[in-house]
């Protein structure tokens, strides 16, 4: 601790004795002594600690994880190069800073595309690294009413979003191979023990950017008019992860902290914005092209034709300021809930490939008929609910009194140390695993197999039951 002090001390005074010497000269503030900075060589120490050490582990299994691993470090180095110019620049605005961020931005969208497409072997790998970098976003901060969490904060929320990747793989790999569950510690140790120790020490309040240095510009953005005769120029490219525009906020949205920052997802667009109405005339019974009869050819190519399931409208709203509908929503990974309090309920219903992350205390939350649906939470006061569910994953963070698990077939629960108390209760349900934090700090994860089977047994008057014991139970 008081290492971290001093060094944070050494370095304001090196800035300060730099500014006084040269009467406020950026150049030799801020410019040429800026790489040799105590933060900038602090920040390459833990380059060459924490993000060696994941690239070691990587080395070892190869294929996309060393892709991914790459990027990691690729990511590091350009965090590095920011770091330098916040020194050597003055403080932007929302469009300089944009333009500041685009070499970060960069390599987190290369990231991210790594994780699209056919899902992979080892795609929790992909989502645990691509989903951590959010976390380098810290040097964004630029005050309270930026719209994202302070520096510290931030590098902690980011991590709890990839880490619910991250403990697959070291559930997954537990037994099977060592280097795989070595990659994920080590990412872990990345982020909680190494970038966010370092924001700490060096920029607990976000950058300081020089007072005198030059100013961040956006780059023009006039397109050159094209030749004639030439192609029309290709589509605009998406908006950039680190999108400061006021136009994309809105009332109807609440803040949603690091989402705010990274997705696109608070462009006050509703979820049904791109659905299809329909009309009267479009409906069978409306139809004149319809008959009573059905011809041959006609009856052919409908056999041959997909089935369509049904799928309802999709929900992600406050409903009346007491419950969070999360309804029919299919393949979205980024669903947060980031404003919510202790009288609120959140409801999910028909949900499939998706994953839900409720940052903050609520009173109850139920899953309701949901596939392969993740979801990440904090706190509940009163009780968890999985009810006809098909292979859920969930992480308790906080604490949550009481777990029901009713008609579900495929459960993996895991509790944090605060919730080891909870009362489990399970009905008509199986392959239902609860996880446990090891004793150490980077412990592996115990695994416990609830009972499926019980004996029962009449004696003295009554039946006694016991469960049938499954050697999984660890």
């Amino acid at each position: 601790m008081e290492e971290k002090l001093i060094q944070r001390l050494e370095s304001a005074v090196t800035r300060l004795e730099g500014l006084s010497f040269t009467g406020g000269s950026a150049a030799a503030a801020s410019g040429d002594d800026a790489p040799r900075d105590p933060s900038v060589l602090a920040f390459q120490d833990l380059i060459g600690q924490y993000v060696a050490r994941v690239s070691a582990a990587a080395e070892k299994i190869g294929g996309q994880v060393l892709d991914i691993t790459k990027i990691v470090e690729e990511a590091f180095a350009a965090q590095k190069d920011l770091i330098v110019k916040v020194m050597q620049h003055k403080k932007p605005d929302n469009a300089g800073l944009v333009e500041f961020l685009k070499p970060l931005n960069k390599v987190i969208t290369k990231a991210n595309k790594l994780t699209e497409g056919r899902r992979s072997d080892f795609f929790n790998h992909l989502k645990s690294a691509a989903d951590s970098l959010s976390a380098l976003a810290w040097i964004a901060y630029t005050g309270k009413d930026c719209g994202m969490s302070m520096p510290i904060a931030h590098v902690e929320e980011s991590w709890q979003m990839a880490e619910f990747y991250n403990n697959k793989i070291l559930v997954e790999y537990k037994t099977k191979d060592p280097n795989h569950v070595e990659w994920a510690k080590a990412i872990k140790e990345l982020y909680l023990s190494g970038l966010r120790e370092y924001v700490k020490s060096f920029y607990p309040l976000g950058p300081v950017w020089s007072p005198t240095g030059t100013a961040v510009t956006a780059a023009p953005s006039k397109p050159k008019a094209p030749a004639p005769g030439a192609p029309a120029p290709p589509p605009a490219p998406s908006a950039s992860l680190f999108s400061f525009e006021a136009s994309q906020a809105s009332s109807s949205h609440p803040k949603q902290g690091m989402a705010a920052v990274f997705q696109e997802i608070n462009s006050g667009k509703p979820v049904t914005s791109g659905l299809r109405k329909v009309t009267d005339d479009m409906k069978t019974k409306n139809r004149a092209d319809r008959t009573g009869v059905v011809g041959t050819q006609e009856k052919e190519s409908h056999t041959s034709a997909p089935a369509v399931s049904k799928i309802g409208t999709p929900k992600f709203e406050l409903q009346m300021g007491r419950k969070w509908a999360v309804e029919n929503q299919i393949g979205k990974k980024d669903l947060v809930i980031s404003e919510c309090d202790a009288k609120q309920s959140v409801y999910v219903y028909g949900c499939k490939d998706s994953v839900l992350q409720i940052q903050g205390k609520v009173n109850n939350i139920t899953i309701d008929k949901c596939t392969k649906m993740g979801v990440v939470f904090q706190d509940v006061v009163a009780a968890f609910e999985i009810v006809n569910c098909n292979c859920v994953e969930v992480q308790c963070q906080g604490s949550a009194p009481t777990v029901s698990i009713d008609n579900t077939a495929g459960c993996q629960f895991y509790l944090s140390k605060d919730a080891l108390s909870a009362s489990i209760t399970t009905a008509k349900s199986g392959e239902v695993n609860i996880l446990v934090p090891g004793a150490e700090p980077d412990g592996d994860w115990g695994e416990h197999a609830l009972p499926e089977q019980f004996i029962h047994v009449y004696k003295d008057g009554h039946f006694e039951t016991t469960p049938v014991s499954h050697s999984a139970g660890g």
